[in-house]
């Protein structure tokens, strides 16, 4: 039994980065990028009002109220391009351009037009209502960077700048199979000591969330032969290959003794680890095989601990490490005696403004009812005993 570092050592060393490929940044949400993105020009590209008014000079406006010459409009796409002299002012849209010889814009609540001139009611001073030309970002600028998961609120910058495709890391292709002969299919009615597979949808809508392409297999009953064949194919089409159930050491438990005859090169197989002790990393040719356990909420830490890891490297993250914090304890909770724990979680802000964890009441490792409202995982030590009221760390989901 290793603990949870070692085992994440184990992957680092194993886990390679795939080639990458341009897509649409429509489609490109979850990927990681594998170039750099470059402002191709500066933003804003001109002096920019950030108001409906009037480009004026400021010192005209020390007097106020003031009379101005409204000599022009500079509206967003079409802005006014001669040059402002003392006196004059030229109407102004939100986003146009401020005209040169201006200085400052007064907002149109504080003026009143009449006649071909504007009265400015109240004073104003340089660069009042003005985001000056490149205030947000230099031409030749790097904005992202190479590693980086792209997120939704990253679409606007790479299309403010031209990119229409994007340079990614390819997906990993990641296949599922679910193990166990009491597994059946969701649409089926389990029969008598059956239930249905809910980990396969699970952990491919997880492969989702981080940049891979999921493909859910059918399920195999406990004979190691069947379950040769399928390893065996499944290993063949993709990059990693997760099993759900048989790694531990019951007379069906058949994950292991599959891989080590198939001639998989087994890295780690127990880990100090609290849901999750039974967990498989290897190498089968050149696809990565996870053996996760059966239970719902030990198959997904188990993921999230590891083959997340290994989806994310595979892309070439920069960072692959699950986000981290703190928070204080709502209630005592303890570590197993001798492996880390991490307890299903879920998280408060409270009226003073503190983040507060609460561990979930939950029936073990096969409780994913339980489970469904957890957004974070508590980390405790092993042999930890925390108190409520105690900051601890957290990580989330």
């Amino acid at each position: 039994m290793i603990p949870i570092s070692r085992a994440f050592k184990f992957i680092d060393n194993e886990v390679s980065t795939l080639s990458s490929e341009k897509i649409d940044i429509a489609s490109s949400v979850c990927h990681v990028l594998a170039e750099n993105i470059i402002a191709d020009t500066d933003l804003p590209p001109f002096d920019r009002s950030q108001m409906d008014g009037y480009a004026v000079v400021a010192a005209d406006t020390k007097t106020a109220p003031v009379s101005l010459k409204i000599v022009g409009e500079s509206a967003a796409g079409r802005g006014w391009h001669k040059t402002m002299k003392r006196g004059e002012a030229v109407t102004i849209m939100t986003g146009a351009p401020v005209p040169k010889g201006a200085d400052a814009v007064q907002k149109v609540e504080l003026t009143h037009e009449n006649a071909g001139r504007v009265e400015i009611l109240d004073p104003t001073e340089k660069g009042r209502y003005i985001i000056r030309k490149a205030a947000e970002i230099r031409k030749g600028k790097t904005i992202f960077k190479t590693g980086e998961i792209i997120t939704e609120n990253m679409i606007p910058t790479l299309a403010a700048f031209g990119y229409a495709k994007v340079k990614v890391a390819k997906q990993p292709r990641v296949a599922i199979i679910g193990t166990g002969s009491e597994i059946v299919e969701i649409i089926k009615k389990p029969g008598l000591d059956q239930i249905r597979n809910s980990n396969s949808v699970m952990l491919a809508v997880i492969c989702q969330k981080f940049g891979a392409e999921p493909t859910i297999l059918p399920n195999v009953e406990d004979k190691i032969s069947d379950l040769k064949f399928e390893i065996s194919n499944a290993a063949k089409r993709s990059d990693i290959l997760i099993l759900t159930g048989g790694v531990s050491v019951g007379k069906y438990d058949h994950t292991k003794t599959s891989l080590t005859e198939l001639g998989a090169e087994i890295f780690f197989d127990k880990v100090r680890l609290k849901p999750g002790k039974p967990v498989v990393f290897a190498r089968l040719g050149k696809t990565m095989v996870f053996g996760l356990p059966g239970n719902p909420v030990s198959a997904a830490v188990t993921f999230h601990l590891f083959a997340r890891r290994a989806i994310l490297k595979l892309q070439g993250a920069s960072n692959i490490e699950m986000r981290t914090g703190s928070a204080v304890l709502a209630s005592n909770a303890r570590a197993a005696p001798q492996r880390d724990t991490y307890l299903p979680a879920r998280l408060v802000t409270n009226e003073l403004g503190q983040l507060v964890v609460y561990p979930l009441k939950w029936q073990g490792s096969s409780d994913f009812i339980g489970f469904s409202q957890a957004d974070s995982l508590i980390f405790l030590p092993q042999g930890q005993q925390s108190s409520k009221g105690e900051v601890v760390e957290i990580v989330f989901l």
